[in-house]
């Protein structure tokens, strides 16, 4: 056990917390955020314990695809504030011990970027290659569609210049080109200008997209995941503790090649879908047996090498990895009107509407999340147990303005709530009448002081990032239990997914020898027997974080 690798290789201890600028306090009353309220609202995320923010796009847009629709790399959104101000909220993070990472959206740009236009111009354009471009829709070309319901197909014709180009996602964000070297190239110009103004890293989007080459007329001449490798490289020569976190929703075996080869060297995370998903089916069948498949199948990674796991992020719930059947299943336990529901395969709600606001179900969930090894992300106002709004479309729906206040447009904004980016939750339950940031501060049981000690104790528990995990053999398919060893260090995690109280046993390898356990989180009954049988007693949705007692007093 070295405890310094807790530093060294931070991302794998890391509690990441993803925001959208816009969306989370404005500073000027013009009803969008902006970096300056942001930094004025560091110290809540201080408080929280996070230690890594995670920034949607805050560049340049015309704002058709919240922010994802990029028309210049190396500037701030006027609407969110200017350079210095994003300067200013970093070196407040950092003061505060929070690092920044920030989306890396270069699978595509918006098609009103400087190079688009270009391209568009004529075929002779030093920007044309920069896109892929075909005469005709090409037999082997990328298959399958984003949005479905927007989208026919994954080319559009450009009649000025007479050919199609390429776009994986909507069609006013065509896909760069990146078996073009010059593309390439400027990838890393843009990741080495954030380096340098203080960003630790990047949350990659769409990296499979990125990557793909179907569709491409000239051969790229260098394998794409050799790319993905020089880039971590060179991230590694300009700060060599920052960090690439991996969008790659495929089935495990096929995300392990994101990472690297047996060495690594690509990717550091990915976050986890085919776990997200599993979670999901556990849930709403009260049944571990989901997340045990999961778990079993997780690839090895490099020792620095970690997962990123989540309850809900800022897209839909996408449920795209579960058979038709359990898909259903899901959506009639959490979604069951087709307003919930988007593209055939995720869910628009937010956990606590999902968990018909059952604070013990919602609190096993998260510690649950908490559990896994790998590193956990919160998405912004889970803390405090924030719903969606429905009444925005798609996606967007979880996507509604911080709740700070029960104060007018929930203490976002002093603007009126008719000039909002986006309208706040509604509702006696869920607006910010009932739930905000305030109010819960003065409530020692509220869901944002217990997610404080829920961060704490993940923090203090190192050994679910960096120690070896085994299943606890409980009997009982609603109990989902997991052990920790790093070094002479363990820790137990009990999870009851039913409805009820549960009562178990069982015999545990080497708990013979400790001297007890030290209870760090949760509530339930667990007992240990000099013969290493453990019995544990849990209430309905319960779950207990427990450290064996070796005698050890750094254990």
């Amino acid at each position: 056990m070295d405890m310094s690798r807790t530093s060294d290789v931070w991302w794998k201890n890391a509690v990441f917390y993803c925001l959208d600028v816009e969306t989370f306090q404005d500073s000027n009353g013009d009803g969008i955020g902006d970096f300056t309220g942001l930094a004025h609202r560091i110290d809540h995320l201080a408080g929280l314990g996070v230690t890594c923010v995670w920034l949607m796009p805050f560049y340049p847009s015309p704002n058709r695809d919240d922010g994802y629709d990029i028309m210049d790399y190396y500037s701030i959104d006027p609407t969110l504030g200017s350079l210095g101000d994003f300067v200013e909220f970093v070196r407040t993070a950092r003061d505060r011990g929070i690092r920044v990472i920030a989306d890396l959206v270069v699978n595509h740009t918006s098609d009103q970027h400087p190079w688009f236009q270009s391209a568009c111009e004529s075929r002779e354009s030093p920007h044309r290659d920069w896109y892929v471009w075909r005469d005709k829709i090409p037999e082997q070309g990328p298959e399958g569609l984003v949005f479905p319901d927007e989208e026919s197909s994954n080319w559009e014709w450009h009649e000025p210049t007479g050919q199609y180009y390429l776009h994986r996602f909507y069609k006013h964000q065509p896909d760069l080109n990146i078996s073009n070297p010059l593309v390439r190239d400027e990838i890393r110009k843009i990741v080495g200008f954030w380096l340098e103004i203080g960003l630790s890293g990047f949350r990659v989007d769409a990296v499979p997209f990125l990557l793909e080459t179907a569709g491409v007329a000239a051969p790229m001449t260098m394998d794409p995941h050799d790319w993905l490798r020089d880039l971590r490289a060179f991230i590694g020569r300009r700060r060599g503790d920052a960090i690439l976190l991996g969008e790659v929703n495929l089935e495990y075996e096929d995300v392990r090649r994101f990472y690297g080869s047996d060495g690594g060297g690509e990717l550091n995370m990915c976050l986890d879908f085919n776990m997200n998903q599993a979670l999901a089916l556990s849930v709403v069948r009260g049944d571990a047996g989901p997340l045990v498949h999961s778990m079993r199948s997780m690839p090895s990674l490099h020792p620095d090498d970690a997962w990123a796991h989540f309850a809900r992020n800022h897209d839909e719930w996408s449920l795209d990895k579960l058979t038709e059947a359990e898909r259903q299943e899901v959506f009639k336990a959490f979604g069951p009107r087709k307003d919930m529901q988007l593209f055939g395969r995720g869910l628009r709600r937010r956990i606590p509407t999902m968990m018909k606001s059952n604070h013990d179900r919602i609190r096993m969930l998260y510690s649950l999340v908490f559990s896994l090894p790998g590193a956990p992300v919160l998405f912004y106002g889970e803390e405090i147990g924030m719903a969606e709004n429905l009444d925005i479309p798609g996606r967007m729906s979880v996507r509604a303005p911080m709740q700070w206040s029960d104060k007018a447009s929930a203490g976002f904004s002093s603007a009126d709530p008719e000039d909002l980016r986006r309208p706040v939750v509604q509702g006696k339950q869920w607006g910010p009448s009932a739930v905000n940031v305030e109010r819960q501060e003065q409530d020692p049981d509220s869901m944002l002081n217990w997610s404080e000690r829920l961060i704490r104790r993940r923090r203090e528990t190192p050994e679910i990032a960096f120690g070896s995990w085994q299943f606890i053999p409980f009997p009982e398919p609603s109990i989902f239990g997991l052990r920790y060893d790093w070094g002479d260090r363990s820790v137990l995690l009990l999870h009851n997914l039913a409805d009820k109280r549960i009562k178990a046993s069982c015999m545990l390898e080497g708990a013979g020898l400790w001297q007890g356990l030290r209870h760090l989180l949760g509530e339930g009954q667990v007992e240990l027997q000099k013969d290493g049988t453990l019995s544990l007693d849990l209430p309905a949705y319960g779950a207990i974080w427990l450290r064996p007692e070796t005698g050890n007093p750094c254990a």
